[in-house]
């Protein structure tokens, strides 16, 4: 891996990107990073969501967009389709445009996490059925529980946490709407 951006942090894993609901102390060091992420939809317009979980609590679960940071001097788009290819083995995608932009905080593996997140659409140029991981850190497998595609009913019905928290309004309205003219930024979200 190429040295970092001043100001950022190596990528520890792609689970990182989201939040904790656990409260308390959270030592370690605050890590500053520029992430892409990838709302992949299939032929059925169902999303693909990663579950994952707290390393050392695996009841503390949640579900998230593939996606991570930026190395070296990747572009958002590499970086998406870098990603979403480790996380999911998924390469054979349109990446479309971004849609949302986010800023959230939040703490995972003992550490605040600070991200500015642009969210991609990409299209599965066929039907993924079952995706799998191809090339996870070692944070990542130990915190990584499995990946689901799901219709946005399915989303819309579900009491699991999901981030962001709006993506079930989100993607109605993108399947509704088409893709915004302009990225949508989103309100913070301060885990």
């Amino acid at each position: 891996m190429t040295e970092p951006e001043p100001g950022t942090e190596p990528r520890p894993t792609g689970t990182d990107a989201q939040p904790s609901t656990r409260s308390g102390a959270e030592p370690g060091p605050v890590l500053r990073r520029r992430v892409a992420r990838v709302v992949l939809l299939d032929p059925d317009d169902r999303v693909l969501l990663m579950h994952g979980h707290e390393p050392d609590d695996p009841a503390d679960t949640w579900w998230f967009t593939p996606g991570g940071g930026l190395e070296g001097d990747e572009t958002h788009e590499q970086a998406a389709l870098r990603e979403l290819a480790e996380e999911t083995g998924i390469t054979e995608v349109d990446l479309g445009p971004v849609l949302w932009k986010r800023y959230c905080s939040f703490p995972f593996d003992g550490r605040r996490w600070h991200q500015d997140e642009w969210y991609y659409l990409a299209r599965t140029r066929g039907t993924e059925t079952a995706p799998r991981p191809q090339a996870l850190t070692e944070l990542e497998t130990r915190s990584l529980a499995g990946l689901r595609w799901w219709t946005s009913a399915e989303l819309s019905a579900t009491h699991e946490t999901v981030y962001p928290t709006r993506l079930a309004e989100l993607l109605r309205t993108l399947l509704d709407e088409g893709p915004p003219s302009a990225p949508v930024v989103l309100a913070p979200e301060i885990v």
